[in-house]
């Protein structure tokens, strides 16, 4: 699944998903103790509820609720637009970026693109500079930097 979306269609992930992974209907169903109709209805939501979500993260053994936490990652704006974040306390606190594959993958093609340069993605994405340096040695070669 790519992140290069600003658009989550949930519905249409989970159908990928349960396709790829040949699930049968008649498992889904008794999963969710529902009719097809209600399965097929869920497919075409632009998004469900949670309890729905975690239920399917856990039928397809995928953590969807990351595909949005990679999304904020991405195209929310800056912590200092916003204001300041870390004021609730009675909200759990999380490392502040947790960079998954897909997203290292993403920035590095940007780069590999020419669509955005290494200054460009440390100043948008707020990336360490260290850190962008360090998946670059990791994963591209010397002459392609």
């Amino acid at each position: 699944m790519t992140l290069q979306m600003k658009e989550i269609h949930i519905g249409e992930m989970l159908f990928r998903a349960v396709t790829e992974r040949e699930i049968h209907e008649e498992r889904i169903c008794k999963f969710f103790g529902c009719s097809s109709s209600k399965i097929s209805e869920m497919y075409t939501c632009k998004s469900i509820d949670t309890e729905l979500l975690l239920k399917w993260s856990k039928l397809l053994e995928y953590d969807f609720f990351r595909i949005y936490s990679q999304h904020l990652i991405l195209y929310s704006p800056p912590i200092k637009a916003v204001g300041k974040a870390n004021n609730y306390h009675c909200l759990p606190k999380f490392r502040k970026n947790i960079y998954s594959n897909e997203v290292i993958n993403f920035f590095l093609e940007l780069i590999a693109s020419g669509e955005k340069t290494i200054a460009q993605i440390l100043q948008e994405y707020e990336v360490p500079k260290s850190t962008m340096y360090r998946w670059l040695s990791k994963r591209v070669p010397m002459d392609k930097r």
